[in-house]
């Protein structure tokens, strides 16, 4: 299972680079070239389908931190892809839990792998509706790393984070949780 979801990232990785760097040469009314860069899946215009993940953090002024991390991440088109993906997304509260200067620091674009790495462990390919939360239950997160779930009393969290929502994508669910998920290796 990690191989072929190793082997998705990277298909991924290889199809969002591909149609992110590709550029279309046209030739302007007076003679000149000029150069356009073509987008991803997130510069589709569809304002009718339901929102899917990334639009849902975007639409949410809870989430400008996670939103500009997926964004310096290079996962926005990734994450717009048909899915269907379960994502945790941290709140902005939950970002500002970390210690000073963390989110400056992976920002920065020496740090992209460290970055891409503790986003992908925010993502689980499938969906996961919170009544099949089992109490014990691993996931393999899109990074590799497994985070494991713990439901006790109707309470629900990933790792040490709790679930205090979610809303439903086109392409997923995002459950909004109060703590951001740090990959075993860089606990």
């Amino acid at each position: 299972m990690k191989n072929l979801l190793s082997g998705i990232i990277i298909a991924g990785t290889i199809m969002t680079a591909c149609n992110s760097t590709e550029e279309q040469n046209s030739a302007s009314s007076n003679g000149e070239h000029t150069q356009e860069q073509s987008v991803g899946q997130s510069g589709v215009q569809d304002d009718d389908s339901a929102p899917n993940v990334v639009k849902v953090a975007i639409s949410s002024k809870d989430h400008t931190t996670l939103v500009a991390a997926l964004q310096a991440a290079a996962l926005v088109d990734a994450l717009s892809n048909a899915g269907p993906f379960t994502v945790f997304a941290p709140t902005n509260t939950a970002f500002d839990q970390l210690p000073a200067g963390t989110v400056d620091n992976l920002l920065k674009p020496e740090q992209l792998t460290n970055l891409q790495n503790v986003l992908q462990y925010h993502d689980w390919v499938g969906v996961i509706n919170q009544e099949m939360m089992k109490d014990g239950q691993v996931l393999n997160m899109v990074n590799g790393d497994n985070a494991t779930l713990h439901v006790k009393d109707g309470k629900v969290m990933v790792g040490e984070a709790n679930i205090v929502g979610s809303v439903r994508a086109s392409n997923g669910i995002v459950y909004v949780i109060d703590k951001v998920l740090l990959p075993p290796a860089a606990n």
